[in-house]
C-alpha cells in the first residue's frame, strides 16, 4: 500500500496506464500498432536549462520500423514526480498518456498543433517562464 507521497513502483505505474488507456475509446489507437511501453529510462529534454526538465513521454513513427507507438519513461516519471503525492503522480500519467496519444492522432491526420504547442512550451521555458 502506497503512503501519500511514496514513489510509484514502475509495476504500479504500468498498472495506473493501462487503466488509464481503457478509459480513452478504442478508435483513438487505430494505426497504434506498437502500442504504449514503459521504459525505465530517464530522459533529459535536451532543452533542459538546470537538469530540471525531463521528456515522460514520446510518441513515435517509424514507417520502415516498428511503426507507431508511444514511449513513456519510468526514470523521467521519477524524477518529476517525486516527493509528490501517488494523486498528483497518476495525474501526471494521465497527462503524459493523453498528450502523447494526441501527438498519435494528430499523425494520423497530418496536423501538426501539438507539436507547435510544445515548441511554443519550450521557447517560454528558455524565457524562464513555467511551461503550462
Amino acid at each position: 500500500m502506497q503512503t501519500n507521497n511514496t514513489l510509484l513502483s514502475m509495476d504500479e505505474v504500468w498498472d495506473v496506464l493501462n487503466n488509464f488507456a481503457t478509459e480513452i475509446p478504442a478508435e483513438l489507437y487505430k494505426g497504434l500498432n506498437g502500442g504504449i511501453i514503459l521504459l525505465q529510462d530517464t530522459l533529459p529534454s535536451p532543452y533542459s536549462q538546470n537538469n530540471d526538465l525531463y521528456i515522460m513521454g514520446t510518441y513515435h513513427y517509424e514507417p520502415t520500423g516498428l511503426g507507431r507507438y508511444i514511449s513513456i519513461y519510468y526514470g523521467s516519471f521519477a524524477k518529476i514526480c517525486a516527493g509528490t503525492s501517488v494523486q498528483h503522480q497518476k495525474q501526471a500519467l494521465r497527462k503524459v498518456l493523453r498528450h502523447e496519444l494526441t501527438h498519435h492522432i494528430e499523425s494520423l491526420a497530418g496536423v501538426r498543433d501539438l507539436e507547435v504547442k510544445d515548441e511554443k512550451d519550450i521557447a517560454q521555458y528558455k524565457q524562464g517562464k513555467p511551461i503550462k
